[in-house]
């Protein structure tokens, strides 16, 4: 399964129809307009996309083996994305809420922590950030 695209994300027809399903989760991560009191332009994301693929794969496969999940998928956006664009969704489903939930949360919180997909912040003044998860590095016009 791809999990890092180049392609513009958006929310249709994403639910699967699976009969054990109770719950499903969907969190999006989109671009905002601020970030630390600075006004963000734009974001620009890169990746090693072949192990970034590799990674968010294990990422959900630990998931599903720490909940009974009936479904897990996350994807990820590289390229220039504007204020209001969606760069992340992570989707989990299972038999009750509270596991798709956790799992959801899980999923996300691994994948901005441990991914190789970087993050360039650019602001209205022409300074950017680079950060890799939560990590920021600062360049000046």
């Amino acid at each position: 399964m791809k999990h890092i695209t180049e392609n513009k994300l958006e929310i249709q027809e994403i639910i699967p129809t699976l009969p054990k399903m109770g719950g499903f989760v969907l969190f999006t991560g989109i671009v905002r307009d601020t970030n630390e009191g600075k006004t963000v332009t734009h974001l620009e994301y890169e990746a090693y996309s072949e192990l970034a693929n590799q990674m968010i794969e294990d990422i959900i496969n630990d998931a599903k083996t720490k909940w009974e999940l009936e479904y897990a998928d996350c994807i990820h956006r590289l390229g220039k994305l504007v204020v209001g664009e969606i760069a992340v969704i992570v989707s989990t489903g299972s038999v009750h809420r509270d596991e798709a939930y956790q799992a959801n949360r899980y999923i996300i919180d691994r994948v901005k922590h441990e991914v190789p997909i970087w993050k360039k912040e650019t602001y209205i003044d022409g300074s950017s950030d680079w950060s890799k998860g939560c990590v920021h590095e600062t360049h000046e016009k």
